[in-house]
């Protein structure tokens, strides 16, 4: 056993000179863990396929915290340049620590087949969902795992999958709606939990992988979907941004530094039925 002096939840919890590399750096799930890990005292590098947003977002951290985020503008589909990022964001701060793939492919006005039902989803919007949702981790992950190997404490990779990669979308929820929940999603997020556990095993000890399942978050939807959505939902909600933070923070510090290989369901309960 180790003799070291017994820290503080403060100490543990605290990203203190750490570097986080965030995918999907310019959206709401961006921003909101972004923030977070700056609030702990960590360096931020935010990527988004929308260079203004994740600039955006990059420029409200800066305002409220002591720390300038790095902002990379790219298509994660793109993979020899999304392979380079891990080493700019080392440049940058000196090394990296944690990794959020976060950015996730939630369907594309070019795309015709997303969000329609099973006969007439399209292999193009599968492919798109797969590369961005999946291929994409896979890539930077690879790109990142020496990086990460080499930080001071321990590395992190935290996944952002689905409770739609654990069980399946209830259809009934969409009806009468323009919305819904193709099967490139859920497929792609299921793929993604399992790769984590690959990743827990693989880059064991130094670095260590877990993903975080949210449930439905409210985004303005149809107001149909979201009384039905609630009405089947234990804690009567959708969730909200802030409901991931805690999550996010607990799997990049200390305070999981025994915790690797877990899914952990962020959805009020929708996944216990």
């Amino acid at each position: 056993m180790s003799n070291a002096p017994v820290r503080t939840v403060k100490d543990l919890m605290s990203l203190d000179g750490k570097t986080a590399l965030i995918t999907g750096g310019g959206g709401h799930i961006g921003l909101a863990v972004a923030k977070a890990f700056a609030e702990l005292g960590a360096n931020i590098a935010l990527l988004d396929i929308d260079g203004e947003a994740a600039q955006n977002n990059a420029d409200e951290i800066s305002t409220n915290f002591d720390t300038r985020p790095m902002v990379i503008e790219l298509d994660i589909a793109k993979d020899e340049a999304l392979r380079k990022v891990p080493t700019q964001v080392a440049a940058q701060f000196g090394g990296l620590d944690i990794l959020v793939n976060n950015a996730a492919f939630a369907g594309d006005k070019n795309l015709s087949g997303w969000a329609v039902p099973f006969h007439q989803q399209s292999i193009e919007s599968w492919r798109a969902a797969v590369d961005v949702n999946l291929t994409s981790v896979f890539s930077l992950c690879q790109a990142s795992a020496e990086l990460l190997s080499s930080s001071a404490s321990q590395g992190c990779i935290i996944n952002m999958a689905s409770i739609y990669g654990v069980v399946a979308p209830d259809n009934s929820l969409y009806e009468g709606t323009n919305m819904g929940n193709p099967s490139a999603y859920g497929a792609s997020k299921g793929g993604l939990i399992q790769f984590t556990r690959y990743l827990a095993t693989e880059l064991a000890p130094h670095v260590r992988a877990n993903s975080i399942s949210p449930g439905g978050l409210w985004r303005n939807q149809d107001e149909r979907f979201v009384k039905r959505y609630e009405e089947k939902t234990p804690l009567g909600r959708m969730g909200v941004e802030e409901d991931l933070v805690g999550a996010a923070v607990f799997f990049a510090s200390d305070l999981s530094a025994y915790i690797t290989g877990q899914n952990l369901l962020v959805d009020g309960g929708w996944t216990a039925w």
